[in-house]
């Protein structure tokens, strides 16, 4: 199967950064500049360090006729997905997560040997290897050469391929149509909205479901989340923009859940218009709280960039304190979300000696943009730093355990958001 995906180009270019890609409108309004950095999956080997680096604008606007979110598309899916850094099943909590997800919408949708699962951007089979182990036959549709590898290992049937609607027009084809179609963060990371959300349409059976989950842009707005905005990250969704993006492909936003993932996401259930279904009380509540929070009018988003100012100039200050007080400052965790922090925030070796990462494919490399290098997380426990930066600070419970040992030498776990704050692990087990 074709890896390109020529239904992209035309969003990928010279327009991408005056049309909106939902509506084609053309009044944009910037909400957030961030400047300009590299691609957040770019890690450098030790011998790139002298080489120059590629940086992109990563300006945040909003169209202000259907309230979509976005930045430029100013790099396409192939430069970023087809050898990938990021490895789901490295999160302990994300893969309980999904095997809570696979035993629940079992039962919901009575899914057992007759039915057919396809998950887009299937990563390295960290769900659809719970679907295995209740015999249900499944699908992954992975871009991502060395990530699909590691899920064929696991035991996962995985097709190396971008979802187009193409290449869901020759899955279907070959499998039939889809009773579930799972895509959980991948709907941030297409240009080409439209496109994407045919192909989903064109995976499903008439009576067929779309499980999406995505960070929730009200969260991003409300509590400057503005890590959260990366090259890959095309568009950022409120409830009332994705009811409207799964329109244009006849789906029907039927329930929405509000999830604690990635600092704050929605998981979008939705059907083919065909299914006849009705909607649950929940659209409509979270549809409203997003009213109540400002996001249907432009105005209620002019205010992120002056609160991500004041988070950079918060962290800053307490890294040159520490600096000037003497005390080691450390990373944990080399995320994308990470690399927007520290490129906005000029952080580097000076005032982040180093980061680890559980991922053994960062290590000995280099964070792009500010460098600083990645070490296997024993490196912690050896050094005995004062302070543990944490980047993914999504995942605060399960790192913060994690980290537990530190207390030994009375050492410090500071989160940045949502906002800066201290945790000293409990030396009761």
């Amino acid at each position: 199967m074709d890896l390109t995906h020529p239904e992209t180009a035309s969003v990928v270019g010279e327009n991408s950064t005056t049309l909106c890609r939902l509506c084609g409108n053309t009044e944009l309004l910037s909400v957030l500049d961030l400047g300009a950095t590299p691609p957040c999956e770019k890690f450098l080997s030790a011998t790139e360090l002298d080489d120059a680096e590629q940086t992109y604008p990563l300006h945040l606007r909003l169209c202000e006729n259907c309230l979509l979110l976005q930045i430029p598309g100013l790099i396409t899916p192939e430069e970023t997905f087809v050898e990938y850094a990021y490895f789901s099943s490295y999160s302990t909590s994300w893969v309980e997560h999904a095997r809570r997800f696979v035993d629940e919408t079992s039962d919901r949708l009575s899914l057992d040997s007759s039915s057919f699962v396809v998950e887009v951007a299937s990563n390295d089979g960290y769900l659809l290897q719970h679907a295995v182990a209740r015999g249900i036959p499944c699908l992954g549709i992975e871009p991502s050469v060395n990530v699909g590898r590691a899920a064929v290992e696991r035991g996962v049937p995985t097709l190396t391929a971008f979802l187009t609607e193409s290449s869901a027009r020759e899955v279907r084809a070959e499998h039939g149509p889809a009773d579930l179609v799972v895509a959980n963060n991948v709907y941030a990371h297409i240009p080409d909205l439209l496109g994407f959300t045919r192909a989903l349409r064109v995976l499903l059976s008439d009576h067929g479901t779309l499980s999406i989950e995505v960070h929730h842009a009200m969260e991003l707005v409300t509590h400057a989340q503005f890590d959260t905005i990366y090259h890959e990250h095309f568009q950022y969704y409120t409830v009332l923009a994705a009811r409207n993006a799964l329109a244009t492909a006849g789906l029907q936003l039927t329930d929405v859940e509000l999830l604690g993932t990635h600092g704050g996401s929605i998981r979008l259930w939705a059907r083919p218009i065909e299914a006849g279904a009705t909607p649950t009380a929940a659209v409509e509540e979270i549809i409203a709280a997003e009213r109540a929070a400002g996001l249907h009018e432009p105005a209620g988003y002019l205010d992120l960039q002056s609160r991500s100012e004041t988070v950079r100039q918060n962290l800053l200050s307490f890294l040159l304190d520490c600096k000037k007080d003497g005390k080691t400052v450390v990373g944990y965790g080399a995320p994308g979300k990470g690399n927007t922090l520290l490129n906005f925030c000029g952080i580097r070796p000076d005032l982040l000696a180093y980061t680890v990462d559980r991922n053994p494919y960062k290590h000995g490399k280099f964070t792009p943009g500010t460098r600083i290098p990645i070490h296997h997380p024993d490196r912690i426990a050896a050094d005995r730093p004062d302070v543990i930066l944490v980047l993914p600070w999504n995942l605060e419970t399960e790192i913060t355990a994690q980290l537990d040992y530190v207390h030994e030498w009375g050492g410090q776990i500071v989160y940045p958001l949502p906002t800066l704050h201290t945790s000293t692990p409990t030396q009761e087990h």
